[in-house]
């Protein structure tokens, strides 16, 4: 749906997206996912919540890795022989409280570690989601902040090769966290006991890129099949819709196990494939 669906979000991915929907939940989930990008570039999610009355305490995961890349350099751009690899973890823990019906807040603390060659760099932040529903009028709001903390410098050794020979660098500046604030919004737009027509925007200003504008909408029928597609404004290379589907599926004596997959595009760079299981219960 185009990355906008921080204000619709009501399952256990409501932890990446805005942890306030997880207090809107109505059950208990555990969340898998897994994301294709190019150049074998892979990310896994995994997320569970757990409702406890008007409370929710949930827990997530996620990582990125990038495969083995070729070295490049100045003096070799087409590849010096050696390899190296970048790894992405974060590890978060969430607390979502519902005061009424209608609101509802969550906050999510992760530990954020990122290794690239002989370089780490670790720290903390913390998400923070707004959620308000407009009585029964199907409208709904949504605010967020992700990734807000503290600044951290690498540790540990690189070698570069210059005019003048190889120099090892030992000292690094800091760097800070990406920042990001999300302003999104959902609409049930056509409601029935059949099917449910749904649209989705988000606004989205991150702290080390352009804003971006994401329109998404989705088509469920009996609330066990969806159909969805979005647009996002002001990325570079996304010039084609988003889709994706779902099915849902009740599981006698458990609850019910959903599966969704995604499909982006981008230019030059190729397509993104996301699948994702959820086990509700």
């Amino acid at each position: 749906m185009g990355n906008s669906v921080m204000a619709d979000a009501r399952d256990a991915s409501a932890l990446y997206w805005n942890p306030a929907l997880a207090a809107q939940m109505d059950g208990s989930e555990v969340y898998l996912s897994h994301t294709s990008y190019f150049a074998d570039i892979h990310m896994l999610f995994s997320a569970g919540v757990w409702r406890l009355g008007s409370r929710a305490i949930g827990v997530s995961m996620q990582f990125l890795d990038s495969g083995e890349l070729k070295e490049t350099t100045e003096f070799d751009p087409t590849g010096t022989g050696r390899t190296f690899r970048t790894t992405h973890l974060a590890a978060g823990l969430t607390y979502a409280q519902q005061l009424t019906s209608l609101f509802s807040y969550g906050i999510t603390g992760k530990y954020l570690l990122e290794n690239i060659e002989n370089l780490s760099i670790s720290t903390t932040v913390v998400d923070m989601g707004f959620f308000y529903k407009v009585g029964d009028t199907g409208l709904r709001f949504a605010v967020g902040i992700t990734n807000f903390g503290f600044d951290a410098i690498p540790t540990g050794q690189t070698a570069r090769l210059t005019l003048g020979g190889e120099v090892v660098e030992t000292e690094f500046e800091a760097i800070s966290p990406p920042t990001t604030f999300s302003l999104a919004a959902a609409y049930d737009i056509w409601t029935t006991d059949v099917y449910n027509i749904l649209l989705t925007g988000q606004l989205t200003n991150p702290s080390d890129n352009s804003e971006r504008v994401s329109l998404g909408t989705e088509f469920r029928f009996l609330n066990v099949f969806a159909v969805r597609t979005g647009y996002e404004f002001g990325v570079d290379e996304a010039s084609l819709p988003t889709f994706g589907a779902g099915v849902r599926l009740p599981v006698p004596h458990f609850g019910s196990v959903t599966a969704n997959y995604g499909f982006s595009s981008r230019e030059r760079l190729g397509s993104l494939h996301r699948i994702g299981l959820q086990f509700g219960f």
